[in-house]
């Protein structure tokens, strides 16, 4: 029996939430500001979703931030967003350690500049030892690119004969990519009234719940967070079975 609104059923809480952060753009033109307000304001939501996922008890939050398709905006758009990546692990890091959060990073970080690029690898390493919530920052990441260089990996790997073919299954494969340490997402979450997955997560998400919500993403706070996870303590996961 589903439970009533407001309530959910006990040990529902999602160990992973993945959220698709999208609207940033509709945001500022929607009060006549300069799509970097919209950007300064998502990140600000960031930080609303981070509190929202320690509160709530969930213990995985990947957010892509930053997908390997938004290297083909303007030059502008690009410089805006790497110097705002750039400002929040360099300044808002040591908040988010003294809150319990670890910091990892999954994509091609290949593309970005020598100090965004440290600054990265000094967030993870920083809070490397942090247990309450692990938040994941998915950055010039894209599913098709992770599903592809995980088959260039295992393809080497059986011709230098560390694997032989027969070993392969889902879980090997699932090693070579780049969330090998990292539970599949429980849900996968995406704002703005958008109905796609936009090449995240592809492999990881196929047993996900698909939560896709009207609000864009500068307007998401705590009170949406809780709401979709009362949308999936409404679903029931079947993972292909039929109910007993």
């Amino acid at each position: 029996m589903y439970p009533v609104a407001g309530e959910r059923r006990a040990g529902s809480v999602p160990v992973h939430v993945a959220i698709i952060m999208d609207g940033n753009g509709r945001w500022a033109a929607s009060r006549g500001l300069p799509l970097l307000a919209g950007h300064r304001a998502g990140a600000e939501a960031v930080q609303r979703c981070i509190r929202a996922a320690v509160a709530s008890g969930v213990k995985w939050l990947t957010l892509y931030a930053f997908s390997s398709e938004n290297w083909r905006r303007t030059p502008q758009e690009v410089a805006d967003l790497t110097s705002l990546l750039r400002y929040y692990l360099r300044y808002k890091v040591a908040e988010l350690a003294a809150k319990g959060v670890r910091i990892r990073i999954i994509g091609d970080l290949s593309r970005f500049a020598p100090d965004v690029r440290a600054e990265a690898r000094r967030a993870e390493l920083e809070t490397a030892s942090n247990t309450v919530l692990t938040v994941v920052l998915a950055l010039s990441y894209g599913g098709r690119a992770d599903i592809m260089q995980a088959a260039l990996r295992m393809a080497k790997a059986v011709q230098d004969g560390t694997l032989a073919p027969g070993q392969i299954d889902e879980d090997v494969f699932g090693g070579f990519l780049m969330t090998a340490d990292m539970p599949d997402p429980d849900i996968v979450v995406r704002t703005s009234g958008e109905s796609r997955l936009s090449n995240f997560l592809l492999w990881q998400s196929a047993y996900a719940e698909l939560i896709f919500i009207e609000t864009l993403w500068p307007d998401f706070d705590a009170g949406h967070f809780d709401a979709v996870l009362q949308i999936y303590s409404r679903r029931e996961r079947r993972f292909g079975a039929r109910p007993v």
